[in-house]
C-alpha cells in the first residue's frame, strides 16, 4: 500500500463523535497566515493606520463561504475538487489546468520558504540560503509524518503550529493596544488613493489562495472517509463549525497584525519588508515581541510550505492520476525558492512577484467551485441554495475584480 492510499483511507463507518468531525479547515486556515500575508497586513497598518481593517474582515467572510463549499463538495462527492475537474475536462484542458494550477503551488510555496528562511535569520542570523534549506528539511519531516500516519497526525502538527503562529502575532496586540475608536472607523469600507486600491487586492486577492482550495477538499475527503447519506447534514454541520472556527482564528491573527502596525508602526521607515517590519516591532513594542514576531513568522513558514506541498500532490494526483511521494515533491518545489535565495533576489520582491502569480490562478479555483457546489446534478439536495449562491457569485466578482487590478497596478506601477 502506497503511502498516498494509506492517506486516503477512509475512517472506520458509523457514527463519529463531533469534535473528531472538526480538524480539516484548520489545515487549510494556514494559508490564510503565510508570509504573503504577514507581510502585506503590517504594510497595511504602517502606512495607512486602520483604514483598510475592513478588507480583512470582507476577506474573512469570503474565505469562510469558499472554504465551506470545497469540504461540502468533497463530503457530498467523495472526491477532490482536482478529480471532479478531471471528470469534466477534456485531456489537453486537464494538462493545462493542471499546468497552471502547478505553478501557483510554486509560487506559493516560494513565498512560504523565503519566509520561513527570513524568520530564521532574525533569531539566529542564519544565511537565507541556509535558512532555506533548513526550513525545506523541516518540512519534509512534516510530510513524512502524513505520509507514514495519514492525514490525523499531519492536521495536529499542522494546528500545533497554527498555535505558535497564533501567540506569536497576538501578543504584540496587548502591549500595543490599538484605538478603538479609529479601529472601529476602519471597519467602514473606502480608500484613499491607488496605493491603498494596490493593498487592498493584494490582502483580498491573496488570502483566497486557490491551493487552499483544492488541498481543503482532499483533507476533508480523506478525514471524514466516505459519508452515507443518513449522516451527511451532521457532517456538514460540522463543517460549517469547523470552517468558521478555523477562519475566526486566521482573521484574528491577520487583524492582529494590521492593529500592531497602526498602533504602534505608523509611519515608520522599513516597514514594507519582513526584516524592516520586525526590526520596527522591537524599536517600538520592545524585544520580547519581536521575538515572538519572529517565531510566530517563522512557524507561519514552516507549516504553510507543508500545507503548500501537499496541495501539489492533491492537484497533481486529482488531474492527472499520478502519484509522486510527497517527499520527492517537496525537494523539487524547493529548487526555485533555494535559488532566488542562493542569488541574492530580494527576499520581499520574490514575496510580491509570487503574490501577483497566485493571483492568476484565483478565478480558475473559485468559478468551478461556485458552479460545481451549485449543481444539483452533482450535489442534489445539498446544491447551493438561492441565497449562498448569490453570495457565492458577489465573491467570486470581488475576488476576480481586485485580483485583476492586483495585477494591473503592479504591472503599470
Amino acid at each position: 500500500m502506497t503511502s498516498t492510499e494509506r492517506a486516503l483511507r477512509p475512517t472506520r463507518p458509523g457514527r463519529v463523535a463531533f469534535g473528531r468531525l472538526l480538524g480539516p479547515a484548520f489545515v487549510a486556515a494556514i494559508a490564510y497566515v503565510d508570509p504573503g500575508n504577514v507581510a502585506a497586513n503590517l504594510t497595511a497598518g504602517a502606512r495607512y493606520g486602520y483604514l483598510l481593517l475592513w478588507v480583512l474582515v470582507v476577506a474573512n467572510a469570503m474565505a469562510v463561504l469558499v472554504q465551506y463549499l470545497s469540504a461540502k463538495l468533497s463530503v457530498v462527492t467523495g472526491s477532490t475538487l482536482p478529480e471532479v475537474l478531471r471528470e469534466r475536462l477534456g485531456r489537453r484542458a486537464r494538462l493545462a489546468y493542471w499546468g497552471q494550477a502547478e505553478l501557483v503551488a510554486a509560487a506559493t510555496d516560494l513565498a512560504e520558504v523565503i519566509g520561513g528562511a527570513v524568520a530564521l535569520k532574525l533569531l539566529f542570523g542564519t544565511p537565507l540560503l541556509v535558512g532555506g534549506v533548513v526550513v525545506g528539511a523541516v518540512s519534509l519531516g512534516l510530510l513524512a509524518l502524513q505520509s507514514r500516519n495519514g492525514v490525523r497526525r499531519f492536521e495536529f502538527a499542522v494546528v500545533a503550529l497554527l498555535a505558535v503562529i497564533v501567540v506569536g502575532f497576538v501578543t504584540g496586540v496587548l502591549f500595543a493596544p490599538p484605538d478603538a475608536g479609529a479601529a472601529a472607523a476602519g471597519l467602514v469600507p473606502r480608500f484613499q488613493g491607488a496605493e491603498t486600491v494596490l493593498l487592498a487586492a493584494s490582502m483580498l486577492g491573496a488570502t483566497v489562495m486557490p491551493h487552499a482550495i483544492y488541498l481543503h477538499s482532499a483533507i476533508a475527503r480523506d478525514h471524514h472517509g466516505p459519508v452515507a447519506a443518513a449522516e451527511r447534514p451532521r457532517v456538514l454541520r460540522a463543517t460549517r463549525v469547523d470552517v468558521a472556527a478555523a477562519l475566526v482564528v486566521a482573521g484574528l491573527v491577520n487583524i492582529s497584525m494590521l492593529l500592531l502596525a497602526a498602533s504602534a508602526l505608523r509611519g515608520v521607515d522599513g516597514t514594507d519588508t519582513l526584516e524592516g517590519a520586525h526590526a520596527a516591532v522591537v524599536a517600538n513594542v520592545g524585544v520580547g515581541v519581536g521575538l515572538l514576531f519572529a517565531i510566530g513568522l517563522l512557524a507561519s513558514g514552516l507549516a504553510s510550505t507543508s500545507v503548500g506541498a501537499y496541495a501539489g500532490a492533491v492537484i497533481m494526483q486529482g488531474l492527472l492520476r499520478t502519484h509522486v511521494p510527497l517527499v520527492v515533491r517537496r525537494v523539487v518545489t524547493l529548487i526555485p525558492a533555494l535559488l532566488c535565495l542562493g542569488l541574492g533576489v530580494d527576499p520581499t520582491r520574490a514575496l510580491v512577484v509570487s503574490q501577483v502569480v497566485l493571483s492568476f490562478g484565483i478565478p480558475f479555483a473559485i468559478v468551478p467551485l461556485v458552479r460545481l457546489t451549485g449543481s444539483r446534478a452533482l450535489m442534489g439536495a445539498d446544491a447551493n441554495g438561492r441565497t449562498v449562491s448569490v453570495l457565492a457569485v458577489l465573491a467570486v466578482v470581488a475576488v476576480v475584480t481586485l485580483n485583476v487590478a492586483l495585477i494591473v497596478l503592479t504591472i503599470t506601477d
